[in-house]
């Protein structure tokens, strides 16, 4: 399977019991509840006239801080795809596979193929970093490439049972204020992989965003090892 979601969209959450575990950004059945269903994909410059772009995949757990910190599936490939020439078919992939504690992560680079299969890219190694627990652990690679694995706190800002309460009738006053609204998911965490690397290992962005600012289009997918 690969399961994929476009940099920017949004998605629909689920079963609300769920919500009192984590924030849970569901996916189809064959992925929910594992490390290949994508919750949030980011990807940005770290400040404004940055050389650099930062990718942040935050993928499925039920974690809250009281609890043990949940795992990456060593089954699970994570895929970043950039396009680099305007036609949405991925040019370079960057891509991040867990093994034994770490997370290891290959390109960028031409795919072996495009579309829904994948391999695993062992000939272009980029670096590898341990798997934070409580303690983020960061390492920088001789490239200048920062790389990052483990649990974050969760960035989706929703007052959740104040909007059933809105779509259902059930609150005739709308929606709360910006002062009196409740952060549902505050609290709750996703594991995340993230990456900071230069643009030149890039290429040239494809197009330009609203502001006239050069963007790649990109997108992440995940895979599960058939």
């Amino acid at each position: 399977m690969k399961n994929k979601k476009i940099v920017g969209g949004l998605v629909a959450l689920g079963m609300a019991g769920l919500v009192l575990v984590a924030a849970d950004h569901i996916d189809a059945p064959s992925s929910m509840g594992t490390t290949a269903d994508i919750a949030d994909f980011f990807a940005f410059e770290p400040s404004e006239g940055s050389d650099n772009t930062v990718f942040v995949v935050d993928v499925q757990s039920n974690v809250l801080p009281e609890l043990a910190y949940g795992t990456f599936d060593e089954d699970i490939l994570t895929e970043i795809n950039i396009d680099t020439d305007g036609d949405l078919v991925e040019d370079l992939v960057i891509q991040a596979v867990p093994r034994n504690g770490r997370m290891y992560f290959f390109g960028p680079v031409a795919p072996l193929q495009t579309g829904l299969s994948s391999e695993v890219l062992i000939d272009f190694p980029l670096g590898d970093v341990e798997i934070s627990g409580s303690t983020a652990i960061v390492e920088t690679t001789n490239s200048g490439i920062s790389l990052f694995a483990g649990p974050r706190q969760d960035p989706f800002y929703f007052d959740f049972f104040q909007f059933n309460a809105v779509a259902g009738g059930m609150a005739p006053g709308g929606f709360k204020t910006v002062g009196e609204a409740e952060d549902t998911f505050d609290g709750a965490n996703t594991l995340s992989i993230v990456l900071e690397i230069p643009n030149s290992e890039l290429g040239t962005p494809s197009s330009t965003n609203i502001l006239g600012i050069p963007v790649y289009k990109t997108w992440v997918t995940t895979n599960r090892k058939q």
